[in-house]
């Protein structure tokens, strides 16, 4: 990897020392004195720090982190602001001068070097900024494996190194410039950076590091670096047994900590198949991983249907650690099968770069380690001429017969996003007819609906609440949001031209923005299922399969047969943590016979299912303190009853609660059964708010169709005005008047059904 070419500028002669200065090391604000810094803006950039390291793995100790809400809190800003520098010099590598004339001057601070062998530490850079310099930070090592490009003209040519030339690049080091740090100096009189250090090599080893703000800040007399002497423990293979409840050999999540709360490995030096942005680890049956000598906490996870396991060990030389995973629940014992629909392996938290993102081979790890049985993942925009080679209309090779990957497309980044995603599962062709690159393909859905509708295949809108905010929490409601995002937007549209759209996603968006317009849908006879996704690692990139469906397949798995079953609604979407199975009305379960139920007259009707639920003993606070709209959206802790260990399962009629039982969150399946009056051509589901929700059974009384709310007609037609709205300018002139005759047909199809609603 080259260290980027600075642009170069004119020579200027310096007064006193004959040296240049670069037009980044000018780049400066008002000067202020290092010790006066202000309290407002340190503590901001102190906040801004903990976030980083809390991301980076190795956070600052709970007492550090006490110690700093007391100094920010003191009456005296001066006294806090030093209390401040006070509490984080104890963690600094290197103090950083840049003088009144950009000159840069380094001397070791007080942070003991002590690294780990084949692993990164993370240390603190004080900077102290004279010259209120706002150009980026470099450092720099004759000691790391890097080869640092000059500054003028082309890179030379690799060369071959030398045994004593690979002996003493030994180290990477590197400043932490990515969110929420910053890549440039802020300018304030005192900041600190992240350095991160790795180490190839265990013992003792010498590392020569300098620092600069652009060509020519280097002190004179070579003060600019700082010679360190780091001592690094050797690190030992720890092989990992790990067995399923059977007895199988299988995969699990990993979260290594030691007794400073540093997560192992690091998580900012990580590689494929480790993953950066999370801090577990998968590693299957008989894999390694590498400590040094120390206490851990181990904590080992396999998705929402295991039950956590924590334990402490001791590591003082290499070792064999076998676990045992225990499930409380087992749906597809009883075949219910769980998969996110929604699943990339490029972009967002992923690696951007066209010919990045990551293989198959790493994505298997998080779908075996959380237990999905099907996981869709999606090719996109970001790669997408990538990672389409890893499309093939089949099953991936690495699949079981119990676990099953398969490569289809999500139509984001695409002309039409704009309009909402779309996510197409069982293609057998990716490539829209006639497009021969993307910016090529429609500029709304539609017509990518019917395209892959022609192909057999189940299509849905993703990350459904996006653009659908509304301000009641009430379901449903008639607040008229404003369609202007990337989720089930054209939803409203596109669900009145018949066969065009399966189902809405949910899980991954607030379960109010998502619901409501299902709702309303549904309450004027369309049949649309819902389908749980993770839209990992965009949405949440903690781990797939955090919201999922259970579908109902019969035999044996197969990919076509579980996107068949979301199709027909026989599946409901759940965090994981709570179950809702066989979902019946009057014996009918729901996606078999239609979903359908009908009645000569109104009456009663029996609603029975298995459910089961579980929670911690002890209420979490952060969760339940949460706004419906902040992550986690769909978890049960939000619907634990006040402090008991209890959640409510709800009976819904076209939206409403009309029944609910408390159901203990213990982990046992019991049958619940209630009795539900039924007045008019209805929909009727299940759920434990927001943690699980079934797919609808219809109920047709007296052979009417379903118009349950002339409420619900109404929000839908001025729904389909607001969209056009924000849809239209942004479709292409060649499709506009296709689009607007579909907007128009979805008027006419509203407005009739306003017609013949009773209420």
């Amino acid at each position: 990897m080259h260290l980027l070419k600075r642009p170069q500028v004119p020579i200027l002669l310096a007064a006193v020392a004959g040296l240049t200065l670069s037009l980044r090391a000018q780049e400066r604000l008002p000067p202020g004195p290092a010790d006066g810094v202000p309290l407002q803006p340190l503590a901001q950039q102190v906040r801004r720090l903990e976030s980083a390291l809390r991301y980076l793995g190795q956070p600052v100790s709970a007492a550090d982190h006490l110690a700093i809400n007391e100094a920010i809190a003191l009456a005296d800003e001066q006294a806090a602001a030093s209390r401040l520098q006070e509490l984080l010099d104890r963690h600094v590598l290197a103090v950083v001068r840049i003088n009144p004339e950009s000159r840069v001057s380094v001397e070791q601070g007080a942070a003991k070097p002590e690294l780990v062998q084949g692993g990164t530490r993370l240390f603190l850079i004080k900077v102290k900024n004279e010259a209120g310099v706002t150009a980026p930070m470099t450092v720099q090592s004759p000691n790391t494996g890097r080869v640092y490009v000059p500054s003028r003209g082309s890179p030379e040519p690799r060369m071959e190194l030398t045994a004593a030339q690979v002996r003493e690049r030994w180290a990477e080091i590197a400043i932490f410039d990515r969110p929420p740090m910053r890549q440039r100096l802020s300018g304030l009189g005192v900041e600190y950076l992240v350095l991160q250090i790795y180490s190839r090599d265990a013992g003792q080893r010498s590392a020569v590091v300098s620092f600069n703000v652009g060509q020519g800040s280097q002190d004179v007399g070579f003060r600019n670096d700082v010679e360190v002497l780091f001592t690094a423990p050797p690190a030992h293979p720890v092989r990992l047994r790990v067995q399923d409840e059977q007895g199988k050999p299988t995969t699990a999540g990993f979260l290594i900590r030691d007794d400073a709360e540093r997560i192992y490995p690091n998580i900012s030096k990580r590689l494929a198949p480790d993953f950066f942005f999370q801090p577990q680890v998968y590693r299957a049956d008989g894999e390694t991983i590498n400590l040094p000598a120390g206490a851990f906490t181990i904590k080992v996870s396999r998705g929402p249907e295991y039950v956590p396991q924590t334990r402490r060990v001791e590591i003082a030389g290499p070792k064999e650690l076998s676990f045992r995973l225990e499930r409380w629940i087992d749906p597809a014992g009883n075949g219910w099968y769980s998969g996110d629909h929604h699943v990339h392996s490029a972009g967002c938290s992923h690696y951007e770069n066209p010919t990045e993102g990551v293989r198959p081979e790493d994505m298997w790890p998080q779908i075996d380690g959380e237990a999905l049985n099907v996981a869709s993942v999606l090719i996109w925009g970001p790669s997408y001429y990538h990672q389409k080679q890893f499309f093939s209309a089949k099953d991936h090779p690495l699949s079981k017969s119990d676990r099953l990957m398969r490569y289809d497309v999500e139509v984001s980044g695409f002309p039409s996003s704009h309009a909402g995603h779309l996510v197409l599962l069982g293609l057998k062709d990716q490539d829209y007819p006639g497009a021969k690159r993307l910016e090529d393909w429609p500029t709304w859905t539609l017509p990518i609906l019917r395209w892959a509708k022609a192909q057999a295949a189940v299509v849905g809108f993703a990350h459904s609440g996006w653009g659908l905010e509304v301000r009641s929490q009430d379901l449903p409601n008639d607040d008229l949001p404003g369609f202007d995002g990337i989720g089930a937007n054209e939803f409203i549209v596109d669900v009145t031209h018949p066969d065009t759209v399966d189902f809405i996603s949910a899980g991954d968006t607030p379960y109010v923005w998502e619901l409501n317009i299902w709702s309303h849908i549904l309450n004027v006879g369309f049949r649309t299922r819902i389908s749980g996704e993770t839209d990992f690692p965009c949405i949440t990139d903690d781990r797939v399969g955090l919201a999922r469906s259970y579908a109902r397949v019969g035999g044996p798995l197969t990919y076509r047969k579980w996107i068949d079953a979301v199709q027909a609604g026989r599946n409901y979407v759940s965090d994981g943590r709570s179950h809702l199975l066989d979902f019946s009305v009057n014996g009918t379960e729901a996606g078999t016979s239609d979903s359908e139920i009908r009645l000569d007259k109104p009456g009663r009707v029996k609603v029975t299912m298995r459910a089961a639920a579980n929670l911690d003993t002890l209420p979490d606070r952060s969760i339940r303190q949460k706004r419906y709209d902040e992550q986690p959206y769909w978890d049960l802790e939000r619907a634990r009853i006040g402090e008991s260990r209890e959640v409510p399962v709800e009976i819904v009629v076209n939206g409403v609660p009309v029944a609910s039982q408390k159901l203990a969150a213990d982990g046992t399946i019991r049958t619940l059964t209630f009795d539900v009056a039924i007045d008019r051509s209805s929909w009727i589901a299940a759920r434990i708010l927001p943690s699980s929700h079934t797919n609808p059974v219809f109920a047709l009384v007296g052979g009417k169709p379903i118009r349950a709310s002339r409420r619900s007609a109404d929000w839908c037609l001025n729904a389909v005005n607001q969209c056009w709205t924000q849809k239209a300018p942004r479709i292409r002139a060649s499709e506009l008047e296709e689009a607007r005759k579909a907007y128009d047909h979805a008027r006419q199809v509203y407005r009739q059904r306003l017609k013949e609603s009773e209420q």
